[in-house]
C-alpha cells in the first residue's frame, strides 16, 4: 500500500472553488498512487418546465 501524502493546499482550494461555483452538478476527483491527478466538474443547468400547448382537451 502506498504511503499517504498530505493533499497540497492548492488542490484543496481548487476543489473548494469548483464546489462553490456549482448550483447543480458534480465535482469528481481522480486519484492515482495516492495523488490527485484530475478534477472534473460537470455542471447541470436546470430549465423551468413549460406547459405544452399541444395537450389534449377533453
Amino acid at each position: 500500500m502506498p504511503s499517504k501524502r498530505p493533499i497540497e493546499q492548492h488542490i484543496l482550494e481548487k476543489v473548494k472553488e469548483l464546489i462553490e461555483s456549482l448550483e447543480y452538478g458534480t465535482v469528481q476527483i481522480t486519484v492515482h498512487d495516492s495523488q490527485v491527478t484530475q478534477i472534473d466538474k460537470l455542471e447541470k443547468h436546470r430549465l423551468p418546465l413549460q406547459k405544452s400547448s399541444h395537450h389534449k382537451r377533453t
